[in-house]
């Protein structure tokens, strides 16, 4: 068995190993080809956000929560099946990659684990 595996695109991992044409991670069970479109899809250095469900987001979208979320400083939080739309991508702080506006709570940033592209 080969030492120089390439780490898990979904979760980073360095534990995959090759079983049969694909390779896996022990750790999330992503399984994927390698040089496949999972490492192809995104131009070198290039971010691809996902969905909770898996699909690929960008700026514009109109997302649901499909959570309920609690937010600091509000009676009840978000309900699963609220709408967000047009989201904007960033860099955020503490895994929130989407800015937006929550009709009801204003400007906050969400998780993409928490969405799906509507």
């Amino acid at each position: 068995m080969s030492d120089n595996l390439p780490p898990c695109p979904q979760c980073s991992s360095e534990y995959t190993y090759e079983m049969n044409a694909l390779m896996v991670c022990p750790e999330c069970g992503h399984e994927w080809v390698p040089g496949g479109a999972d490492e192809a899809a995104a131009p070198a250095g290039e971010r691809v956000i996902k969905d909770a469900v898996g699909n690929v987001l960008s700026d514009g979208d109109t997302v649901t929560v499909v959570k309920a979320l609690k937010v600091k400083g509000s009676v009840s939080g978000i309900k699963a099946g609220t709408k967000v739309r047009n989201i904007r991508l960033v860099d955020g702080v503490d895994g929130h990659d989407i800015d937006c506006r929550v009709e009801g709570f204003g400007a906050m940033q969400l998780k993409s684990s928490v969405v799906k592209k509507a």
